[in-house]
């Protein structure tokens, strides 16, 4: 069934676009990230503009955050200081990304950059956590004696250390707001809840459990969307409606079977798959950019002063 979307300016299936948002959110739910990273290589395959993608993802995201927030708030797996002390680095990089999106969006350079960053960073992230997961798996059933030492905790030795009862550690606030500024700022220009740097990084850097990342890192990616959204649709009024809606809807039924899923997988496995979804999304994305283009050249009529 074919719809028309107003702000992209061209007609899509709508049983497509409810299909993705459903995959989307039960990726989202089982790991606590957004699932941006997948729905927008999905949508410019579409054939969607970036730019309007990336201004629309935002409510969908936060819808998938939603329910994915929900399931863990009922199972007492959120930290309430913690995600407070990441929203507060997040609100800020989210408003510093927009604007940074919007000035790309000027000069012509948006599409280019989400191509590209979307290659370094999920490849870089990937790679890293593929290796760290591949090495836990095999790792299992071997001795106790032979697990590696702990580590020390980032920001343990630095100022304003606050207690977080919930996730078992005391840190400075300044690392982890730091983090959240940078995953603000990703989010807000790739179109992105940011989970997979965050749930990543509060697991290995942190060693927050695995549990209790799912839920903050969703509680976090709720808020930060929220912010997005109203800030795309004020500043570049890139939002689609009809197609938010749509994967929304998708999303919100997607995300709930995903929680459930996630609450029976094991650590070790959890961040085998998560490590797996972000290369992969990657590789795809690089075979896109060296590929030979269905059309290499395009004519298009300009104006010319007299």
């Amino acid at each position: 069934m074919q719809i028309y979307l107003p702000i992209a300016e061209m007609p899509i299936d709508m049983f497509v676009v409810l299909g993705i948002g459903a995959a989307v959110g039960f990726i989202s739910g089982m790991f606590g990230i957004g699932g941006g990273f997948l729905l927008t290589p999905a949508l410019i395959f579409l054939g969607v503009p970036p730019a309007v993608v990336v201004a629309t993802q935002a409510p969908q995201i936060a819808a998938s955050s939603l329910t994915s927030t929900l399931a863990a708030w009922r199972k007492n797996a959120v930290d309430l200081k913690l995600g407070m002390a990441l929203l507060a680095g997040g609100l800020i990089g989210t408003q510093l990304g927009v604007t940074f999106f919007n000035a790309m969006s000027r000069i012509g350079q948006l599409d280019t950059v989400i191509a590209v960053s979307y290659v370094v960073l999920l490849g870089v992230i990937g790679l890293l956590m593929l290796i760290e997961s591949v090495g836990s798996v095999l790792a299992i059933g071997k001795t106790r004696a032979a697990a590696p030492k702990a580590t020390r905790r980032w920001g343990e030795r630095m100022p304003w250390r606050i207690r977080f009862e919930r996730s078992g550690m005391t840190v400075s606030v300044i690392p982890l707001m730091l983090l959240a500024l940078a995953v603000g700022f990703i989010g807000a220009v790739l179109g992105i809840g940011g989970g997979f740097i965050m749930v990543p990084a509060l697991i290995y850097l942190f060693r927050v459990p695995t549990q209790i990342v799912v839920g903050t890192s969703s509680l976090q990616i709720l808020v930060t969307m929220i912010a997005a959204t109203i800030l795309h649709a004020v500043t570049d009024r890139g939002v689609d409606l009809f197609l938010g809606s749509l994967l929304m809807v998708g999303s919100v039924f997607g995300a709930q079977f995903g929680a459930r899923a996630g609450a029976h997988l094991r650590g070790e496995y959890f961040r085998l798959l998560l490590a797996l979804l972000v290369f992969g999304v990657a590789l795809r994305f690089g075979l896109d950019l060296v590929a030979r283009p269905e059309h290499p050249f395009t004519a298009s009529a300009t104006e010319t002063s007299r």
